[in-house]
């Protein structure tokens, strides 16, 4: 790998061009900043009625990134480019994932929320693949984390027990579609109890699957009945958070069980710089904004409300931990006066925000894994250490770097917004 690595070393960053994915619930044309930023990625124009969901920096088949060779042999993908050059990742990671690029790089503009979803573990996801294969495309797990650009609203893990009372006492339209028994016994359910909350648990996975497994006439009624109550108290009394995206989410999907499963769910408001982490077996949706997301190399996603796609419900209900509490919110450590490192608890994957004032400049050292870098705003100039040529670097471009690469940007005149996503550094130090 050494040899192969030195006959590549005049080839240590390499612009890509990404894919883009125009699902229904992303921002629409010039108002999407994944509509901007894919523009300037491939030279193309915004087409101003069409949505743009997301961008996609790496190498799942769902959505490759290329190789902008500069030459007359065209483009190859990056995934082909890395099989060729294995020693670009590095050993430790071409030792623990073989010739692949372990994590998936994404920039999301969210105009309507996602589906209540859940992504399996690694056993889990090898099963739905191998029985479900065009719902599950790959055998991969899906941990992952959303770094806010703009405020960032999310739906993320079970409230907390209290929280779940309170909601099952003054929301009479959940026991129209759920076991009132169910309900009742987990009110008098107690928290302190020496079962480490197996029976919480039990009482929850079998409310949560009773209105999830819901038909469509009985959710949209009680949909629609929750509706009408909260427009009707609104005209006395000013409504939660909660209760007004339950009205929300009712106007983008009508008689949708999510609507009701949303109050369920701990509703989290981002601030720029904020992230959140996702593990796998855990619910959450996406809401509004725009955000950086990283993730395991997958596309596995178990849906079973809000969404127009295939729905896996049963899957979903008895794949969940029902863990009940807060998210943890991520702030990140400094790296320098410019760069915060935000460090999630899987190997995969890391991500640094690098917010650099005109004319500054910011050394990223050498690490043993690959690394992707998008410019989300400015421009400026990328050189890596030991070469005296700057790459030019503006608005959407995306560039691939291989392992043990010291790389230095410096902004133009304006502030450039440039994020980095690799490999964790704690799985790098302690392999």
């Amino acid at each position: 790998m050494g040899s192969e690595l030195a006959a590549n070393n005049h080839r240590r960053l390499l612009r890509l061009r990404c894919s883009v994915q125009h699902y229904d619930w992303g921002r629409v044309g010039p108002e999407s900043l994944v509509g901007r930023l894919s523009a300037f990625n491939s030279r193309s124009e915004i087409q101003p009625d069409k949505p743009y969901a997301e961008l996609w920096m790496g190498v799942h088949d769902s959505g490759p990134s290329f190789v902008v060779s500069g030459d007359d042999n065209g483009e190859s993908s990056l995934k082909d480019w890395i099989a060729q050059n294995p020693a670009a990742l590095g050993h430790k990671v071409f030792t623990n994932w073989g010739p692949h690029l372990p994590f998936l790089f994404k920039i999301l503009s969210v105009a309507k929320a996602l589906s209540i979803q859940a992504h399996p573990d690694k056993e889990l996801a090898k099963q739905l693949h191998k029985s479900h294969p065009i719902a599950y495309k790959d055998d991969n797990h899906k941990p992952e984390m959303a770094l806010a650009l703009s405020e960032f609203h999310a739906l993320c893990g079970f409230i907390s027990l209290q929280e779940l009372k309170d909601m099952l006492q003054n929301t009479p339209e959940i026991k129209e579609v759920v076991n009132a028994e169910d309900a009742n016994q987990l009110l008098q359910v107690n928290d302190e109890q020496n079962d480490g909350g197996l029976e919480i648990k039990s009482r929850l996975k079998s409310i949560f699957t009773r209105l999830m497994s819901a038909s469509k006439e009985a959710a949209a009624e009680s949909a629609s009945n929750l509706k009408n109550r909260l427009q009707r108290e609104s005209q006395g009394r000013e409504l939660t958070e909660k209760e007004n995206l339950v009205l929300q989410l009712e106007k983008q999907y009508p008689g949708d069980v999510g609507v009701i499963a949303a109050l369920f769910l701990n509703y989290v408001k981002l601030k720029p710089g904020q992230a959140l982490y996702i593990g796998a077996n855990e619910p959450h949706a996406y809401v509004a904004g725009e955000c950086i997301e990283v993730m395991a190399t997958s596309d596995n996603v178990v849906r079973a409300g809000l969404t127009p796609k295939y729905r896996d419900v049963g899957t979903l209900c008895s794949m969940l931990t029902y863990k009940q509490g807060r998210p943890e919110i991520l702030k990140g450590f400094a790296l320098n006066r410019y760069t915060t490192r935000y460090l999630p608890p899987f190997d995969e994957f890391e991500v640094d925000r690098c917010l650099l004032p005109g004319g500054e400049s910011a050394v990223f050292p050498a690490v043993e894994g690959p690394s992707i870098f998008v410019i989300a705003s400015g421009e400026g100039a990328m050189l890596t250490a030991g070469s005296s040529t700057r790459d030019a670097v503006v608005e959407g471009d995306v560039v691939f770097a291989t392992a043990d690469t010291e790389i230095s940007v410096r902004a133009g005149r304006t502030e450039l917004h440039l994020y980095r996503a690799g490999v964790n550094s704690r799985f790098l130090q302690i392999l």
